[in-house]
């Protein structure tokens, strides 16, 4: 199933429909992550950030230790923080490069 839009996910003892355009941010808690959508839904899903990120398309990148970022939410990026929707997300110097770059393949 190459090119896949969307994924299921288990939370809440149900198997939810999570399209990939809709995900904002996803935050790291613990052994768990916290998924943020457009439409302003949470859900927890167990999960490590670092066994998701391999398993997600290329537009998610990962910005900091607790974060993965969905590039084409994002409102603006600047110095080292990013806005996606309601959420500010500080740039760990680690990543900064690798998101420049990315933001730079996508500008007009």
């Amino acid at each position: 199933m190459e090119n896949r839009t969307f994924a299921f996910i288990k939370t809440d003892k149900k198997l939810v429909k999570l399209f990939f355009k809709d995900i904002t941010i996803i935050k790291a808690l613990g052994n768990y992550v916290e998924i943020h959508t457009t439409s302003n839904k949470k859900y927890i899903y167990y999960k490590t950030l670092k066994d998701l990120i391999e398993s997600l398309p290329d537009e998610f990148m990962r910005v900091h230790n607790s974060y993965i970022v969905n590039l084409t939410n994002i409102e603006y990026f600047e110095d080292n923080q990013l806005v996606c929707q309601d959420h500010k997300i500080a740039v760990a110097k680690s990543y900064k490069e690798c998101l420049i770059t990315a933001l730079n393949k996508m500008m007009l």
